[in-house]
């Protein structure tokens, strides 16, 4: 069970809500959280099929103990809750993105070309 993230996680969380509740952040970050919470998600979902499957082989064993078994259900149970939130904080960094996209285009398009006819 993983009662306290890593310090990598942590990091990684409290700048993804940052930037996902308006917070600025420059393309190339946009994109190393990208990829850094892709990674997270992965790694979770992976780490919840292995709980799943562990708790598979546990009750197929009647004689499995139930204390280990009370174990792998909240360690499952954290992993779920801990995978929505990170497929939370995802959809806010892509909402995010695309409006720093926007905001980035409209300002160029405003600013207009340096090589235009009034230069």
């Amino acid at each position: 069970m993983r009662p306290v993230p890593e310090k990598l996680d942590l990091a990684l969380v409290t700048r993804l809500r940052e930037v996902v509740a308006g917070e600025p952040a420059t393309e190339a970050e946009l994109r190393v959280l990208d990829d850094e919470a892709g990674g997270w998600v992965r790694a979770t979902e992976a780490q919840l099929r292995a709980a799943e499957q562990r708790l598979t082989e546990l009750n197929a064993d009647p004689a499995s103990p139930l204390a280990e078994i009370a174990d792998e259900v909240r360690r499952a149970e954290a992993l779920s809750r801990e995978l929505q939130e990170a497929q939370r904080l995802i959809a806010g960094l892509e909402r995010r993105t695309r409006e720093l996209r926007t905001a980035w285009l409209k300002h160029h398009a405003n600013a207009g070309s340096p090589f235009g006819p009034n230069s």
